[in-house]
Formats: C-alpha cells, structure tokens, sequence
C-alpha cells in the first residue's frame, strides 16, 4: 500500500490545494462554515464610536457634578455675606439657633436685626425690609426670603 501512495500522483494542480486546509480564507469542504474576513476599518470605527458615546456620558457626569458644586459655593458664599452684614447690624436680642429674624435698614442707613415680621410692623414704619433669615448651627445665616 505504501508503494501506491509513493507512486500516487495527484491530479489536481499543486497551487489549487493545499496541505493545511484549516488556514484557507474559504471553506474548504462541502458543508464547511463560511468563513467571512474581517472589516478591521468598521470594528474600529464601531470601537471609537462607543468609546466617544461612554467618554461624552462620564464628562457630562463630572461637569454636572462640577456645576452643583458651583451652586453649593456660592450658597455659601451666599450666607457668609449675609451673616457678615447681620453681624454689623445692631441687635437688641441674642439670636438663638434655628430661629427665624427679619432684617430691616433704617432711614439713617444702619441695619437692623427684629423679631418682628415686616407684615407686624404696619404702614407706619420707616424701616426698610431687607431678608427674612435663619440662623443655623455654625452661625451663619440661611435667606428664607428677601426683597
């Protein structure tokens, strides 16, 4: 048998066959899987898309993170102005802690911190309302309302 296989001459053209079918681009036999080469361009650009769509969602994150940051500034900055300004003005009380007070100026210009609501006051005062705020336990002080 081995003198046959020796002797055995293929009739099929060399360049046509080959010794390793499993690395043909095509199949190789009747009923053998399609084998499609790949779109390298089109993997990539589907890539890039979805790494452009995750990187613009995660940065719209961070700046709207940023921006309520921002907000949470400037409150406090917010208060730190507005305790500055009741703390120049004069009191007649001790203002206790989570208690709420009216802010007026005088005619003179001084401020004033009151108990007294600007609805209280009636059409005879002279005082010029200015917020209605609250003082909160680290001695700053919230606007409820103002002007």
């Amino acid at each position: 048998m081995n003198n046959e296989m020796e002797n055995f001459i293929n009739p099929i053209d060399k360049d046509s066959i080959t010794e390793n079918p499993s690395t043909l681009p095509y199949p190789h036999e009747r009923g053998g899987q399609l084998i499609k080469p790949l779109d390298k361009g089109r993997i990539k650009g589907n890539a890039l898309a979805a790494m452009y769509e995750q990187s613009d969602m995660q940065l719209d994150q961070i700046k709207e993170q940023i921006e309520l940051l921002a907000r949470q500034a400037q409150a406090i900055q917010d208060r730190i102005t507005v305790s500055e300004r009741i703390y120049q003005a004069d009191m007649s009380i001790k203002p206790l802690v989570s208690k709420v007070y009216h802010l007026y100026k005088r005619p003179q210009g001084k401020e004033i911190l009151s108990l007294v609501a600007p609805e209280e006051w009636g059409k005879s005062s002279k005082l010029e309302f200015i917020a209605t705020v609250k003082l909160l336990a680290d001695h700053t002080w919230e606007i409820i309302s103002n002007e």
